[in-house]
């Protein structure tokens, strides 16, 4: 479980740093101010939510060893997915309408942020639980 978050943070933090790069330097003559914005927009939601995912990714890993309800799992679960979900919806959908034109995607923007609220909405939830479970 950790591991593919991690993954999936290594791989996103990867693209983050080679298309924001690309995009200042190779995109910027040719784009609008709008477009611009739009993968601005895109890269810090995607890195924000990649060093989320990182942190995440590290913590599973460093308690993979201690027992563990399946409950909290499935939760953390949530999170990573949620967050991943987000990033490929969220940040894509706006790499595409800048780079494309294609207004459809727009439609894919909500739900990327639908994604990310459900993760940090269970991130919540299981801190809330586990605090109310230590107390109890």
């Amino acid at each position: 479980m950790g591991n593919r978050f991690l993954i999936f943070a290594a791989i996103s933090g990867f693209f983050c740093v080679a298309f924001g790069a690309f995009a200042a330097h190779g995109l910027e003559p040719h784009l609008s101010f709008l477009q611009l914005d739009w993968i601005d927009k895109g890269l810090k939601y995607q890195f924000f939510h990649t060093l989320a995912l990182f942190a995440l990714g590290l913590f599973v890993s460093a308690t993979q060893n201690q027992a563990v309800p399946a409950c909290r799992n499935r939760g953390l679960n949530w999170i990573g997915y949620s967050w991943a979900i987000g990033i490929l919806c969220f940040s894509f959908s706006l790499y595409g309408l800048a780079l494309t034109g294609i207004k459809a995607l727009v439609w894919l923007t909500p739900v990327g942020g639908i994604a990310f609220l459900i993760g940090w909405g269970a991130l919540v939830f299981i801190s809330l639980a586990n605090s109310l479970k230590a107390r109890g």
